[in-house]
């Protein structure tokens, strides 16, 4: 049924009140050009595009993993901003969870539960991935069995109405997990396998560890932040306790449950924990309305929002060039001179606004300048094998780019302007799985995919096909959240 004239105007007001109506979209945005992006860079031509378009590490044209390579591109930034933009929800769920009064036993369930779903979703979504079945992907019943995984997925993650009964909720997901399995024992693989347990998607295993571990810690320091600082503490020691022959490095190097669970994952914590103290942030922030809009709206009145906005792009923007380039040096003056200048612009911080907005940027003036610090440490930043410097910079980064979201979306009220970044944002699973179970599919199936390779052989023209497929992602999930057809874990 369409949507009537009323709720979309009490969606767009809703939309409107921002941070202050309960929901930061700032935050959303993020996790959407996250999520878009990240699937953007999965369908770009191979090897024809400069090194800028795909990670640093695995250079064209012939991509073969060279660790010897510095720098970071785009590409690289698109998971730690993911994960920032879960790290920065967890206080934002889980003291919303408490306020409600729910008890550490409840929590701890809903931690588990999440870990649960979030693991699963990383095995059955790989399982049922078309180049997965067949790498050719030259059967049709290979993009027909991707869309039939898609579908099964919707009573499992699909968040029904609470005035749904129970037991009518709890059997419209068990039916969901039977489907599943009815599936997965009739699938086989190009290797003659059937489904194993170590079959899934790394990203997806990554934020599954990421989810639980970080809750886990964030519960205990709820009241002690700087004990998160203790932990990282500990946690870079056993990183590199465990470079050398030892009881650390057997340790870490083993594991009760390999196909869910490895030590080295925690590594992503150095992302994850920065993010929950921004998290913090915005938790106290939004209990007193804040971001709200100023008073004085006009450009003049807030140009001071305006610059920071631009910069913290710009700071986006001059690291991935000037790290890629190897002109490291340059490239701390210039980062610290524009973070210095935005500082100074809220050195006397009086409003809620302004008072938020300068905590998170010292936090990310912070993180982003030891990251700088120790750039030369491990040969130079890289995403493949990750540095520390790699952690702090990427960290950094996503706290500026946040707040330039959080200035053009939830301040300056430009919702309307980033509107599928916050839709994809709010529905992320649903994103990360529509373009190969169900976008691509359609496509295929129907000829067009085929069509357009034929008529895009040029890679620039290539890069315009994948922007347009990722349009029609992003706009079939803005129909869905519009219609609050939401993927839960």
């Amino acid at each position: 049924m369409n949507m009537s004239v009323t709720e979309s105007e009490n969606r767009d007001r809703e939309q409107a009140t921002g941070a202050a109506g309960g929901r930061a979209l700032g935050l959303d945005a993020l996790r959407g050009f996250a999520i878009l992006t990240m699937v953007l860079s999965g369908i770009i031509p191979f090897g024809e595009l400069p090194e800028w378009m795909y990670h640093a590490q695995v250079p064209p044209p012939d991509h073969v993993f060279d660790p010897e390579v510095r720098g970071i591109t785009w590409v690289d930034l698109v998971f730690p901003f993911f994960l920032f933009s879960m790290g920065v929800a967890i206080p934002l769920a889980l003291s919303r969870r408490m306020d409600a009064g729910a008890g550490r036993w409840q929590l701890l369930g809903k931690v588990a539960e999440r870990g649960f779903l979030l693991a699963f979703f990383a095995i059955f979504l790989h399982h049922i991935r078309p180049f997965v079945l067949q790498p050719s992907g030259q059967e049709p019943w290979v993009w027909w069995t991707a869309i039939a995984g898609a579908l099964i997925l919707f009573p499992i993650y699909t968040r029904l109405p609470a005035t749904w009964s129970r037991s009518l909720r709890w059997g419209i997901r068990g039916a969901g997990f039977a489907g599943a399995a009815v599936l997965l024992s009739l699938l086989t693989y190009p290797d003659g396998s059937g489904f194993s347990l170590y079959r899934s998607d790394i990203i997806l295993i990554v934020l599954t560890n990421m989810a639980v571990f970080a809750s886990l810690i964030w519960m205990v320091t709820r009241y002690r932040p700087e004990w998160r600082l203790g932990v990282m503490v500990m946690l870079a020691a056993c990183i590199l306790a465990a470079r050398e022959p030892g009881w650390i490095a057997a340790f870490w190097g083993e594991s009760p449950l390999p196909w869910l669970f490895r030590f080295d994952y925690l590594k992503y914590l150095f992302i994850l924990l920065p993010a929950t103290m921004i998290g913090d942030c915005l938790v106290s922030a939004m209990k007193q309305g804040v971001p709200t809009a100023p008073v004085d709206r006009s450009l003049r009145g807030a140009m001071r929002y305006h610059l920071t906005a631009f910069v913290g792009v710009a700071v986006m923007v001059v690291l991935l060039a000037g790290l890629l380039s190897r002109h490291v040096f340059l490239t701390v003056i210039l980062v610290a001179a524009l973070m210095a200048a935005v500082l100074w612009l809220f050195r006397n911080a009086q409003s809620g606004n302004d008072r938020l907005f300068r905590r998170m940027l010292l936090w990310g003036a912070f993180w982003l300048m030891l990251g700088l610090v120790l750039e030369p440490f491990e040969g130079g930043i890289r995403k493949d094998h990750s540095t520390f410097s790699y952690y702090f910079v990427t960290t950094g980064a996503a706290i500026w780019f946040m707040v330039s979201l959080m200035i053009w979306i939830d301040l300056l009220r430009g919702s309307r302007f980033f509107s599928l970044l916050v839709a994809n944002g709010q529905n992320p699973m649903i994103a990360y799985a529509g373009m190969q179970n169900f976008v691509l599919p359609v496509l295929t199936l129907t000829g067009v995919h085929g069509w357009l390779l034929s008529v895009t052989g040029d890679p620039w023209i290539g890069v315009l096909r994948a922007v347009g497929y990722t349009v029609v992602l992003a706009l079939l999930v803005a129909w869905l959240t519009r219609r609050k057809v939401f993927w839960r874990s």
